[in-house]
């Protein structure tokens, strides 16, 4: 009978560490999880404000152009 108890006992805290070890992967997994949904939701508006910040350069440039060729040509 102590023996049965003591298998008993043995399974139910093989169990709870078994339990507790899948919760923290399950946690790690989670984490993982939700960073990597962050630098894939990150990427492309990176990529977006770089082309968008380019564009705008671009424009500035080309309006400096003309402000430089009318103000040239008048003279």
């Amino acid at each position: 009978m102590a023996n049965e108890t003591a298998n008993e006992i043995t399974n139910a805290v093989n169990n709870l560490v078994e339990t507790v070890g899948k919760l923290g992967q399950v946690q790690v997994e989670l984490i993982s999880n939700g960073l990597k949904s962050v630098t894939e939701a990150f990427e492309p508006l990176s990529k977006t404000s770089t082309e968008l910040a380019g564009n705008v350069v671009n424009g500035l440039t080309q309006v400096l152009q003309d402000v430089s060729t009318a103000v040239t040509s008048k003279k």
